[in-house]
């Protein structure tokens, strides 16, 4: 696989969250996807910034669409710098963008509904990595694009629980 796959720590194991594109693939609609634990976008910058901090540098502004969001604020300080948040009514609201220091870098990131099975989070980011991909968000998170990665997951081995 030639995507950057980026684990975070969660309660003691390591899952993927974020997974991006290879440098230099076509853009595309998005640069890779990223899967929230929560909709509260002041709690999760911190690790994701941190993530694609090799990628990108420092992050300088993130923008969102502000109906996606818990309200973060118009600033958030991480580790003593100061990153700007601006929401759009505009943006794509499955979409985030995170501009590093100067303007010069930014991938923009399918976000992953937080409630998303594991399996089925896990194939909509690589899916939405993987070198020339340029389908939408729709196309990623929409009932097609849901049930693909359903499809593939369930391919490779995994499967769904009965609901309870």
């Amino acid at each position: 696989m030639g995507n950057e796959t980026f684990a975070q720590t969660s309660a003691g194991s390591r899952t993927s969250r974020l997974s991006v594109k290879p440098a230099g693939s076509p853009a595309g609609f998005v640069d890779g996807a990223w899967w929230p634990r929560t909709p509260d976008l002041a709690v999760e910058l911190p690790d994701l910034l941190a993530a694609l901090a090799g990628r990108l540098g420092l992050a300088e502004r993130v923008t969102y669409n502000l109906t996606a969001w818990d309200p973060p604020g118009r600033r958030l300080t991480i580790e003593g710098r100061v990153v700007r948040l601006e929401g759009f009514r505009s943006q794509h609201p499955d979409t985030l963008t995170v501009v590093g220091a100067g303007g010069r870098r930014r991938l923009t990131l399918l976000t992953v509904p937080p409630g998303t099975e594991a399996g089925i989070a896990g194939q909509v980011l690589r899916m939405a990595s993987e070198e020339g991909n340029v389908e939408s968000p729709e196309a990623l998170l929409g009932a097609d694009g849901m049930a693909s990665a359903r499809q593939r997951w369930e391919a490779e081995g995994g499967r769904l629980r009965a609901p309870a």
